[in-house]
């Protein structure tokens, strides 16, 4: 955490009602919800420079400077969450530079950090909606943010940046409403749920639905299935993290295993590191919203979402709307393999959109966007700079006064 780091505010924004409530993908509906999010720097006087950033799967609308504390998340928002997840590339000169650029964050729906989720209250009965809040889709997702884009009064965004599971919100949010931005950029993401993906996500709702606990989702009258959300992580974790940087990690941060199971007792530092980001991970978390995130991953479909029966189609969008995508892969990367980008970029060339795509190289895996800004700002501030292509951007971000 750096010394300067400045202190944050989660923001609400509420929309629906009653007679107008929002409604799901699946046809559910509900009468009105929250979304929590934060922004950094200005909006200009022309609107022109707002920059969307969808957040991973575990994350947050915390993505730079310091909040200790927000409403309505009970004890989930530990030490952890203090710091933002994104801290190291926005602010004054860093890639998204708040010196030009406005920066907006949110919760996604289903969320557990303030947006409306299972655990928020139901007004109708004035218990936590649990088992009885909808399913999640990531056009959901980008409808309410969407929606709080028409409350800030931004039509169109500079740019809209995902990484993991973000990419492929910010890819729906592209293909849905090309009109509303100009910039796309995927990080360490892809353009479908893949086999390999599709069983390891089916092995966490399975250690989760497998809680003794979990008692179908109605479970905050009593303990949490933190057994299964705990397995749950696990078994993401280590697609997280490259497997060197795990074995490194138990080696230097954890000396002691002897934790005992039914029967098993843990003898290697591997194991001991394994549980600890999982017994770490149940504090900050809740079972209910992991299940809605890997639901609406597993369930992603950008062509069923468009109306459409081919990529070609979907990107054809994209192309008349002059967009341009810089995609990210990482080579280590064990969540989102390269391949998944190489054929996002090939649908994109099919169907003749700009592009750029960009190879980095870490030791770190899937988690190096989170934590190695030097390999992504060059690409990131020539990107939003305008610098790929001037010709083709209206003209160049004009710094906020």
């Amino acid at each position: 955490m750096s010394k300067a780091a400045k202190i944050e505010e989660t923001k609400f924004f509420h929309t629906g009602s009653a007679q107008e409530p929002f409604v799901f993908a699946s046809g559910d509906t509900l009468p009105g919800i929250t979304v929590a999010y934060e922004t950094y720097g200005k909006l200009n006087a022309t609107r022109s420079n707002a920059i969307l950033l969808f957040h991973a799967l575990s994350g947050s609308q915390h993505a730079a400077g310091i909040t200790r504390e927000v409403a309505g998340t009970d004890a989930r928002w530990t030490e952890d969450c203090h710091t933002g997840w994104w801290d190291l590339f926005i602010g004054p000169d860093k890639a998204l530079d708040t010196n030009r650029y406005f920066i907006i964050c949110a919760n996604y729906l289903g969320g557990c950090y303030g947006t409306s989720g299972p655990a928020s209250l139901n007004p109708a009965t004035g218990q936590p909606y649990g088992s009885s809040f909808p399913a999640v889709r990531t056009s959901d997702v980008v409808n309410s943010h969407l929606a709080l884009l028409d409350h800030l009064g931004i039509q169109k965004l500079h740019a809209v940046i995902g990484s993991s599971i973000g990419g492929l919100l910010a890819i729906n949010l592209a293909t849905l409403h090309p009109q509303r931005v100009k910039l796309v950029i995927p990080i360490a993401s892809g353009c479908r749920t893949t086999v390999l993906t599709r069983l390891t996500l089916f092995e966490q709702v399975l250690a989760i639905e497998n809680d003794p606990h979990f008692k179908g989702g109605d479970y905050y009258d009593g303990e949490p299935p933190e057994y299964g959300l705990a397995l749950a992580r696990m078994i993401s974790h280590k697609t997280f993290v490259h497997l060197d940087t795990i074995e490194r990690r138990a080696r230097q941060d954890l000396k002691h295993g002897g934790d005992t199971l039914s029967w098993y007792r843990v003898q290697h530092n591997v194991e001991s590191y394994m549980l600890h980001q999982g017994k770490k991970f149940v504090k900050r978390f809740d079972a209910n919203t992991y299940l809605r995130i890997a639901d609406m991953w597993l369930r992603f479909d950008p062509l069923r979402d468009a109306g459409v029966a081919s990529y070609a189609e979907l990107f054809a969008r994209s192309a008349a709307a002059g967009q341009h995508y810089l995609v990210f892969s990482i080579d280590s990367d064990f969540c989102f393999y390269p391949e998944e980008q190489a054929e996002l970029v090939s649908h994109l060339e099919q169907a003749e959109v700009s592009n750029m795509h960009i190879t980095v190289h870490s030791d770190k895996g899937h988690d190096s966007f989170l934590l190695e800004p030097q390999l992504y700002t060059p690409h990131l501030s020539f990107t939003l700079d305008g610098r790929w292509n001037k010709g083709s951007l209206d003209r160049p971000v004009p710094e906020v006064e």
